[in-house]
């Protein structure tokens, strides 16, 4: 199984365009900080991942506010068949409220 739910804020975010095949899809960047239980003690875990959101998706996400923080659903995917880096694709995402 791929999946991948976790907080972030969308730092960055490129405008809307169009794949070859007419497909919605907006890039951007998440950021993460959290502080989570390790080994008996708390780590402070801060990161930045590349997303992107295409498909139906893609209108809400590039309508949602920057700096606003959310929980994104999704899956981890390489950017493209020869690289070994990894872009997060959005699936889903919900405003985020202290009470989830």
């Amino acid at each position: 199984m791929n999946q991948l739910k976790f907080v972030a804020c969308i730092a960055e975010r490129d405008a809307l365009r169009y794949t070859p095949a007419g497909i919605p899809i907006v890039s951007a960047k998440l950021v993460h900080s959290s502080e989570q239980m390790e080994a008996g003690g708390t780590r402070q875990v801060e990161f930045e991942i590349a997303a992107l959101a295409a498909g139906e998706i893609s209108g809400r996400f590039n309508q949602a506010e920057l700096g606003a923080i959310f929980q994104f659903t999704g899956f981890l995917s390489r950017k493209s068949r020869n690289s070994k880096s990894l872009v997060f694709h959005v699936t889903n995402f919900e405003t985020y409220t202290s009470d989830h």
